[in-house]
């Protein structure tokens, strides 16, 4: 062993530019998993102690015990509390002060006129509370809210909307409030709750404009006495509530908030990175697999004079994975280094980008240095695995041959392997999409798939290469001619080489793919369900915004160019015991407006005992036309309703629709999310929207728009995506070049008498670097269209796997310009790649390079 790691050592002093791309490649997968871990464990501790600084004079909350939960939301809706048991919970023992908590949505209308938050986090209005420390917010300019239209508002969403003290806008509740803000707050010592927006009013008009009726509150806040700990208030406070409300520790509230804030958004935050930083490092394993898989082939005469010194073959194997470990070792701690400096950097980064990260010390947990290394080492070493294995089987009769002859392209059993593996993948993903639909079974098969393109990548190179480099003995003369030849010299090479590109390029592919079908979802749901002229919406997603007024629709519906208005609001209930979304409307206005497909019974009958159903869901429910539900809502009430119609479509109309009549009684907040307006005929579209305009002006001035623009801004969230997606692959893809900027480095060092061969006969520099740069973009080539197929076929797969877990018909796209674009980047990466390599090539001098063995 001794004698191998002396062998390892002198071969990396002798060797070290040969293992800088593998450094690197390990380096960024390392790093950017480090930072990912690092940022996480940051965030999470900074949000508990936010949190716990909020809720420290909190000793108990009082609430309602039963929250309604709806599908694709882990929040519950909550009955209110009513107010008159402060004066209850004041006169317990223990108790030293208790304050209500009106809360609701509430959004502010910046300096410019626009709405400040509502993409994702939450827009709160609330009663301001005037013990300072049951209030999680403390003032910290100004005054508290003494008259109406006053209110306080926490700092960071006054520096967003460039507001300051004494300045007046509007509140949206939905229904537009003119507010003075007279104070500025902090959160648990920051300048806000992430990017929560929160605005602290009177309590009468907290009650007036963010509940049904006065009287009512979302928890009331319970502050201890002296030596009182928070269990034993609570315990105290039990027997004292009415049915059906309940008391909970302080800390326990801080935790409850901690995940609902933080711990949602951390988890998909950090699992989206963790899956990129995935991605990058199987690139990277790719790369650094063919690093190895080069050095072992070049070594190949040197292992064999070894082996015919008395080297045994476990002492070859154990030299390359030395140093296959220390290359390993030393990159994945530059690594975790890289690492942290990248968490600091995101630090310092997002607040300047609108996303603060509360301030603070890093936290750099055992685990998240601990795992990074782990795998780096684990990539770097399983990597070089079968190179170095096929090191130490290097028969000593090796060292009398010059050459060794790569026939992979020919290998029949490899193409039999590979075309058995894509039949399988085909096979399982068919089934997993269209005949038993299963996510699992599509993930399986997309799996296989990939496996396949991996074991077919040197029988597919030989044909792919003659194909694409096929015009370049027609375009380039000799030099194209041997940039093919050289690809086509070893391709497995080739292949190993390409398929770290190509996996960045399906992955790109694969995202695009879907989010085009994302977009062409959207616009087939609007072209089909939505019949009206323009729609006027409030821009928001997550639980951000404050909705449309319920007065709007009737606004718009008394112009003289509006033929119809109708306002879709939301309520949730529990059908039969399940939590399901209500959309609260006036079914015979959602008739004329919206297309619904086939109507069983009629829609204009529903009343206030009423509900319309869909056919998937009455399908669900085993419901039809004359039958009973019982729908239990928020207030805790029962009531039984009877199924009046059952309609074909669900997608904008949603599962469940009652009046709003029926919906009075149990409602809290009042908002609608969508009005739709049909225009009278012979009215322009211009005419009518600037109409429409002009009346929702009153209403907090929503975004009216037309069909076309209001499917382009639902679907808007979509290019974001995108955008993050492509600036988190950008690492797999500069990892994927720089294998092959590595590879082709290699293999002109094996090259190099070959090259002063070819100089030596007349080939100019600039004939050398176009060889090499053309050889780089056949590669690249190669690794491009393979991974736009891949990514064509896994996209198709998510697509129609979404497609069978859901209610809605999803739309499949292939975006022809935006996969055009990848192909050219992908091309001109390859180009890029060859440069250096390519100039190296060039400056050889030629006695030398001749005389090289």
């Amino acid at each position: 062993m001794n004698a191998s790691v002396r062998l390892s050592a002198s071969s990396l002093r002798a060797h070290k530019r040969r293992f800088a791309g593998t450094f690197l490649a390990v380096f960024l997968g390392v790093a950017f998993l480090a930072g990912t871990l690092v940022m996480g464990d940051t965030l999470r501790a900074s949000f508990d102690t936010m949190f716990g600084n909020a809720a420290g004079g909190t000793d108990a909350v009082v609430r309602s015990a039963d929250a309604i939960t709806t599908p694709g939301e882990s929040e519950g809706v909550r009955e209110p509390v009513a107010t008159d048991l402060v004066g209850t919970i004041e006169k317990v023992p223990g108790v030293a002060a208790a304050a209500p908590n009106i809360q609701g949505a509430g959004q502010l209308i910046g300096n410019n006129g626009d709405p400040i938050g509502g993409q994702g986090p939450p827009t709160l209005a609330g009663n301001w509370i005037t013990d300072p420390e049951l209030n999680a917010y403390q003032l910290a300019e100004g005054r508290v809210p003494h008259r109406s239209g006053e209110v306080v508002i926490d700092r960071g969403t006054a520096e967003r909307g460039d507001l300051k003290i004494g300045d007046t806008t509007t509140l949206r509740t939905p229904d537009p409030v003119k507010v003075t803000v007279v104070g500025l707050a902090t959160f648990g010592g920051e300048d806000g709750m992430a990017q929560v927006t929160f605005t602290g009013m009177t309590r009468a008009d907290a009650e007036k404009y963010l509940t049904a009726a006065p009287g009512e509150a979302a928890t009331i806040q319970v502050r201890a006495g002296p030596g009182v700990s928070q269990q034993e208030l609570v315990d105290a406070l039990t027997p004292v509530l009415p049915k059906g409300v309940e008391a909970i520790t302080g800390q326990e509230s801080a935790e409850e908030n901690t995940d609902m804030i933080s711990g949602r958004f951390l988890s998909v935050f950090t699992t989206l990175l963790l899956v990129f930083s995935g991605v990058a490092l199987l690139v990277a394993t790719f790369s650094i697999h063919n690093t190895f898989a080069i050095v072992v082939a070049q070594r190949t005469r040197e292992n064999a004079l070894l082996r015919a010194l008395g080297a045994a073959r476990r002492q070859v194997t154990a030299a390359t994975l030395v140093e296959a470990s220390a290359v390993a070792v030393t990159a994945s701690a530059a690594g975790l280094a890289g690492g942290i400096g990248i968490a600091a950097g995101l630090q310092a980064l997002f607040p300047a980008i609108g996303f603060p990260f509360p301030d603070g010390d890093l936290v750099i947990s055992a685990l998240s240095m601990a795992l990074p290394l782990a795998v780096g080492f684990v990539v770097g070493l399983g990597s070089a695995l079968l190179p170095a294995v096929r090191a130490g089987r290097t028969a000593p009769l090796a060292a009398l041959r010059e050459t060794a002859v790569d026939t992979s392209g020919a290998s029949r059993t490899r193409a039999v392997t590979g075309l058995a593996l894509i039949a399988l993948a085909l096979g399982v993903t068919l089934t997993g999409v269209l005949a038993s639909p299963s996510i699992w079974l599509a993930a399986t098969g997309a799996v296989l798939a990939l496996i396949a393109f991996v074991v077919l990548g040197p029988v597919a190179s030989t044909t792919a290469v003659r194909v694409l480099g096929g015009p370049l003995d027609r375009l380039r003369g000799i030099t194209g001619g041997l940039a093919r030849r050289n690809a086509l010299r070893s391709p497995k090479r080739t292949a190993a080489t390409a398929s770290a590109l190509m996996i960045g390029v399906a992955v790109v592919s694969l995202f695009t793919v879907f989010g085009a079908s994302l977009k062409a979802t959207m616009d087939q749901t609007v072209a089909r369900s939505f019949a009206g002229d323009v729609a006027i919406s409030a821009p928001s997603f997550g639980a951000g915004g404050s909705g449309l007024s319920p007065r709007l629709a009737g606004a718009v519906q008394r112009l003289p160019e509006v033929d119809t208005a109708v306002g879709l609001g939301r309520g949730v209930a529990e059908v039969d015991g399940r939590g399901r979304a209500l959309t609260v409307t006036d079914p015979v206005a959602l008739e004329r407006t919206f297309d619904l497909g086939e109507i069983r019974g009629s829609m204009d009958g529903l009343g206030t005992d009423g509900i319309a159903v869909t056919e998937s869901e009455a399908g669900k429910q085993h419901l039809t036309t004359g039958d009973k539900a019982r729908l239990t809502f928020t207030d805790g009430r029962t009531r039984t309703f009877t199924v009046r119609a059952v309609y074909g479509r669900s997608e904008l109309a949603g599962d469940y629709v009652i009046t709003r009549d029926a919906w009075a009684p149990h409602r809290t907040q009042d908002a609608d999310t969508l009005v739709a307006v049909s225009f009278k005929d012979g009215v322009g579209t211009a005419d009518g929207k600037a109409a429409v305009e002009k009346a929702a002006a009153q209403y907090g001035n929503p975004e009216v728009q037309t069909r076309d623009e209001y499917a382009q801004s639902a679907a808007g969230g979509i290019d974001m995506m995108l955008t993050l997606v492509y600036a988190l692959l950008a690492l797999a893809v500069l990892i994927a070049l720089l294998g092959i900027a590595n590879t082709l480095s290699l293999a002109i060092h094996e090259r190099t008498r070959e090259l002063g061969l070819l100089r030596a006969v007349g080939q100019t520099r600039a004939q050398v670097r176009a060889m090499v740069r053309w050889e780089s973009i056949l590669v690249a080539a190669f690794g491009t269209v393979g991974g736009l197929a891949l990514g064509g076929f896994l996209g198709w797969v998510l697509v129609e796997a979404s497609d069978g877990a859901s209610d809605s018909a999803f739309a499949f796209a292939m975006p022809p310009l935006q996969l055009t674009v990848v192909a050219l980047v992908g091309l001109t990466a390859g180009a890029l790649a060859g440069l250096r390599p390519a100039r190296r090539a060039a400056r050889l001098d030629v006695l030398r390079a001749i005389a090289t063995q």
